[in-house]
């Protein structure tokens, strides 16, 4: 029974592990994404890291990335950028990938 209990725990283990980077390479790519949409509107650096900050915590209020798409949909359109809803899916896109790159290179 040892044997069972050990390679459950690791199972377990793992997935806390797997769960942990799927969070961590969320909350990167949001803050990415967050750069990116600022840099559009043509803030500075401070407003900047403020904004990317708001994105991240903009992921916390409904499960999906659909709060965190109306957000940046919604702000960039207020700012005057010509910018559609699947533009803002490919950039997400490739800021996922960049997320997990760099998440990996920290590991």
């Amino acid at each position: 029974m040892t044997m069972f209990d050990d390679r459950e725990r690791a199972e377990e283990a793992k997935f806390a592990r797997d769960e942990e980077m799927l969070f961590r390479v969320h909350a990167r790519r949001n803050r990415l994404l967050g750069q990116w949409a600022a840099e559009r509107m043509g803030l500075d650096a401070a407003e900047t890291e403020a904004y990317a900050k708001s994105v991240v915590q903009a992921d916390f209020e409904e499960a999906g990335d659909e709060d965190v798409i109306r957000k940046l949909l919604g702000d960039l359109v207020s700012a005057g950028v010509e910018i559609d809803e699947s533009e803002i899916r490919a950039a997400m896109d490739a800021r996922a990938i960049d997320a997990r790159r760099q998440l990996m290179g920290e590991a």
